[in-house]
């Protein structure tokens, strides 16, 4: 059970990754975070992949007065995600084709949820930006889609302005990968048995049974 919760933790942060690269290259506009991401590359001489690196850092750092501890989900997290989106788009090129940016946009959105199902299924720390979600829940007592909407906002907000990529692909993903991660859960439960929906709270978010 180790050896396939490794895998699926590993294989879900490198799509994850890889997805995000795709996103890119695509045009069409990107999550919320990678707005951020990008908007930070673009003013700091460094990588996107390590603009994702940095910023997992610093998040983590929120952690500490929220008591938040860190896993091997955690960690890996920041290093594999920024080295996979790196990879990702040194290897795609830009796409000119309406047509096949779109069909790459929905790709991307898709491979995403199967990829959050896959590394936060395995239960081995969620990454940087969910556990700052978790534990600004626990502490102030707010739901789940409270702090996840004010924390999304704010960085769309603070990335659009710093010069992301906002466009018809942020709404798509915003809207679409609650249900397709939900949707997508009954197919991951056969490769890691446990997986469930917190449907108390929200049910875009996905968490492993203890």
């Amino acid at each position: 059970m180790l050896v396939r919760r490794l895998v699926a933790l590993y294989v879900g942060l490198w799509l994850y990754g890889l997805s995000m690269a795709v996103m890119i290259r695509a045009g069409l506009g990107l999550d919320p975070w990678d707005v951020f991401h990008q908007g930070v590359a673009a003013h700091v001489p460094i990588s996107f992949g390590a603009a994702t690196a940095v910023t997992g850092v610093v998040v983590l750092l929120a952690w500490i007065p929220l008591r938040q501890r860190p896993g091997v989900g955690t960690v890996s997290n920041v290093v594999v995600i920024g080295v996979s989106v790196d990879v990702g788009l040194w290897m795609l090129p830009a796409w000119d084709s309406i047509p096949l940016r779109v069909t790459a946009m929905t790709a991307a959105v898709v491979v995403n949820a199967v990829a959050t199902v896959l590394y936060i299924g395995a239960g081995m720390g969620p990454g940087p930006r969910d556990g700052l979600m978790t534990g600004l829940v626990a502490r102030t007592g707010w739901s789940v889609r409270s702090v996840r909407t004010g924390i999304e906002m704010s960085v769309l907000a603070t990335g659009w302005m710093l010069g992301g990529s906002v466009g018809i692909a942020t709404l798509v993903y915003a809207f679409g990968i609650g249900p397709l991660i939900q949707m997508m859960i009954p197919y991951a439960d056969r490769f890691l048995p446990g997986f469930r929906v917190d449907r108390a709270s929200e049910p875009a978010v996905v968490v492993a049974a203890p």
